[in-house]
């Protein structure tokens, strides 16, 4: 790197906090996506005022800031698009919590902070911060923040846009801003804490988040059914949530899926098309057993192959330590894969398992579809190699088809893994011109030498 540019970083933050060796640009250079591009070097800041410090810098120098959080994204939004004229701000030694307050029914981190820390810290109390992503004992509330995550719970309990009150946040000139307030409620002014939430550190460094915190459910049944056709599956889904009670979770898996737990021995499963993974939970165990009772109705009602019914929390737990364990499996199956979160309104869950299944089968791909099915949100992973220049353009293929299928039946690109890189090239299908125009507006005035993560949802 240039050696002026190093020195003032050192100068800012010292020597133990400022990288350019090969082997630490190399573990910068990617995410848990399948891009990747080297940055020419990696800062740890520690404090908001160093935050401000280097975004000052990079806008007198210049030079790209990419802000990162523990890379566990699936669309390439902490990949350098820039790459040897990037910096990569890793924002894991600002792991604080600062305090938690359950009388306000709040909690204050930094962004750094692992998201399973803060579960346990607040399960002492009783409480819990509701959006439960697949990666929760790796990723950072900050990451959560910047990409809107979501997580097995998002039907009753909604996403992490959903909790945050306010934000400390360091602009690109530098500058330090506070938003929102520390109120459960507020109708004060222009929401601009959200429209950080989901921005993915195009717009500022977030550098302290204030959180809505949730009493925790005492209560718990978990529900599993399997059936003879996916679009029998996405009827049982639809059904559910027209049955007047909303489960906590509701995750969907497709044949493919159901068969690599079985060869991996992780579950006894009979031969079926899809199985629905249900939980109801509430603050007494009738409760959660009135809204299960409402769930097997459903599952019964549409010819559920086989059903079981468990209050077990230690049965409960493993079921749903599998499910988290697909995506892992699934990509042992080629070297390289992609994965998707698109989102669609309930209603249109039955068509798009059927079509999404159809278009990759046509293609000749390994792929599972699973996912969180009681807001939409469908995770097809598609495994390839990208050694192979055919297999390349034929994902290519399948993606633009998914993509365009997705919003033409009202949906979205993104439930939760937010656009970055990925996805960028597909931002004109879902928002029109005039919504393009405005956000990269928005960019410009906030932002105008680009310096904070270009490249990113098509807004350079």
């Amino acid at each position: 790197m240039g050696s002026l540019i190093k020195d003032k970083l050192v100068e800012i933050l010292g020597p133990e906090q400022v990288t350019d060796n090969l082997i630490d640009m190399i573990s910068y250079s990617y995410d848990a996506s399948d891009h990747s591009q080297r940055p020419l070097a990696a800062v740890w800041p520690v404090s908001t005022r160093q935050v401000a410090q280097i975004l000052q810098l990079a806008n007198q120098e210049p030079f790209a800031v990419i802000p990162r959080g523990a890379g566990t994204g699936l669309a390439g939004a902490v990949v350098p698009s820039r790459g040897r004229d990037s910096v990569v701000m890793d924002l894991m030694r600002m792991n604080r919590i600062v305090g938690v307050h359950i009388i306000d029914r709040q909690a204050i981190v930094q962004p750094g902070v692992v998201y399973a820390v803060l579960e346990k810290a607040l399960a002492r109390e009783g409480y819990f911060f509701p959006p439960d992503p697949a990666s929760s004992m790796a990723c950072t509330i900050g990451g959560n923040v910047a990409t809107n995550a979501g997580g097995i719970r998002g039907a009753k309990y909604g996403t992490t846009r959903d909790y945050v009150l306010g934000l400390e946040v360091v602009l690109p000139s530098g500058k330090v801003m506070r938003t929102g307030s520390r109120c459960i409620k507020s109708s004060s002014g222009l929401d601009i804490t959200r429209l950080f939430v989901g921005s993915e550190g195009v717009l500022g460094v977030i550098t302290e988040i204030t959180l809505k915190i949730s009493p925790k459910p005492l209560a718990f049944h978990t529900g599993l059914a399997y059936f003879k056709s996916l679009r029998a599956a996405g009827e049982a889904v639809a059904g559910i949530m027209s049955s007047g009670i909303v489960p906590s979770v509701m995750e969907i898996m497709d044949a493919n899926t159901l068969e690599l737990l079985k060869k991996n021995n992780q579950m006894a499963i009979p031969r079926a098309e899809a199985c629905i993974l249900v939980e109801t939970d509430g603050y007494t165990d009738a409760e959660a057993e009135f809204q299960m009772r409402k769930v097997t109705d459903v599952f019964t009602r549409c010819k559920a192959l086989e059903q079981q019914v468990t209050n077990s929390s230690e049965n409960s737990a493993k079921l749903w330590r599998i499910r988290k364990s697909i995506s892992g499996l699934a990509a042992s199956l080629r070297p390289n894969n992609v994965s998707e979160d698109v989102t669609v309104p309930i209603s249109q869950v039955p068509t798009m398992l059927e079509e999404i299944a159809k278009t990759v089968r046509e293609e000749g791909f390994p792929f599972v579809i699973f996912g969180h099915a009681g807001d939409g949100n469908l995770h097809p992973k598609v495994m390839y190699d990208k050694n192979e220049p055919d297999q390349v353009r034929r994902l290519a293929n399948v993606v633009a088809k998914v993509f365009r299928l997705t919003c033409a039946l009202g949906g979205t690109l993104t439930g939760e893994h937010g656009i970055g890189l990925a996805k960028a090239p597909y931002m004109s299908l879902e928002h029109d011109a005039e919504a393009m125009a405005l956000m990269r507006g928005i960019k410009r005035l906030v932002d105008p030498n680009n310096i904070l993560n270009p490249g990113k949802m098509d807004l350079d």
